[in-house]
């Protein structure tokens, strides 16, 4: 088990990022072992036939055996939303000493891969570390090209959904109900943040430095630093994974396309539940201002109602907007 024991400053502290270089290094176990998530599949066949030119024996070789990843690879998020190129500039900054150190604990107690072994043999051999360093950074940034940055538009909309619920959750019923369901290994006791199932075991006092929270996409359990020495960190599975990859709703009322255009009259199909702008966005992949437009108009006649929930605001078909769409669903039949 590992504890991030937090203070009230720490909580004052805690924090939400986005990581398109989590989400890069978290996509590798599922390509490794796709039992891991059946609702990445989709993606996984997508992802596989690219790979042709890239040297997959040391892209595998960063996820151990017990999958963890080495911690130079994930520095601490700079910002909310940082680029994967600024991320990726700090990894390539990583000293050999600290390359070494983080490769041999994330796959400790197993020996080193192959495609390792041989640039960390020698203690005193850093021109070898840094040269494996800059290989596995030019080797990151062409698999993100390939995998994940084509669809990190769509990934994000997941992740920015996630935290506007974290948000609310934190609002209403403070830390206890903002970590009660992210992760059944997660619990909050006594001032301190547990995760069970791990493989290290270590206690973390925060001390002022805060709790970072990085929702992900590819992250099937809480994924916290392998280090003790690294501040307080958190990557947790997103909600709203389960659609990711399914295809946005087909508009296929033909006379309500003709009335409102396609784009008003699928977001207005899509409205029979309860739903805020940013998950809008991410169902029908645009962006959340196209939404915002369509949203403004489909108010101002009648056809959608909407009510503030918290720090959010929830849009729903009116009683005219429930008619509307049931009477051009019969009409097409």
């Amino acid at each position: 088990m590992i504890s991030f024991v937090l203070g009230v400053e720490d909580l004052a502290d805690t924090r939400f990022a986005l990581s398109p270089l989590h989400e890069t290094l978290l996509s590798l176990r599922v390509l490794q072992d796709p039992g891991l998530s059946a609702l990445h599949l989709p993606w996984r066949r997508s992802v596989i036939g690219e790979l042709g030119a890239l040297d997959t024996g040391l892209l595998m070789s960063l996820v151990a055996q017990r999958r963890t990843i080495p911690d130079f690879l994930t520095p601490q998020p700079a910002g909310f939303a940082p680029g994967f190129e600024e991320q990726l500039a700090v990894v390539c900054q990583a000293p050999p000493a600290q390359v070494r150190h983080d490769l041999l604990l994330a796959h400790a107690p197993d020996p080193l891969p192959e495609a390792l072994r041989a640039a960390t043999a020698a203690d005193d051999d850093d021109a070898a570390v840094t040269g494996l360093r800059d290989t596995i950074c030019e080797l990151l940034r062409r698999y993100w090209e390939v995998a994940i940055e084509p669809m990190w538009p769509r990934m994000r909309l997941v992740l920015e959904a996630d935290m506007t619920y974290r948000a609310r959750q934190l609002a209403l019923g403070g830390a206890r109900l903002l970590f009660a369901d992210m992760h059944p290994n997660l619990r909050w006791e006594g001032g301190a943040l547990h995760i069970d199932k791990m493989i290290s075991e270590h206690r973390v006092a925060a001390s002022g430095q805060g709790l970072l929270l990085v929702p992900s996409v590819f992250a099937h359990k809480p994924a916290p630093p392998v280090s003790p020495e690294v501040p307080p960190r958190l990557v947790y599975p997103s909600r709203g994974v389960a659609t990711l990859w399914e295809q946005a709703p087909a508009a296929d009322m033909t006379a309500l396309v003709s009335l409102l255009g396609a784009s008003r009259a699928r977001l207005l199909g899509l409205l029979e539940e309860p739903l805020a702008t940013v998950e809008i966005a991410r169902r029908l992949r645009v962006t959340p201002s196209a939404v915002s437009q369509h949203l403004r108009v489909l108010h101002a006649t009648g056809l959608v109602n909407r009510a503030r929930d918290g720090r959010q605001v929830l849009y729903r078909r009116s009683a005219l907007g429930d008619q509307l769409a049931a009477r051009a669903s019969t009409t097409t039949r």
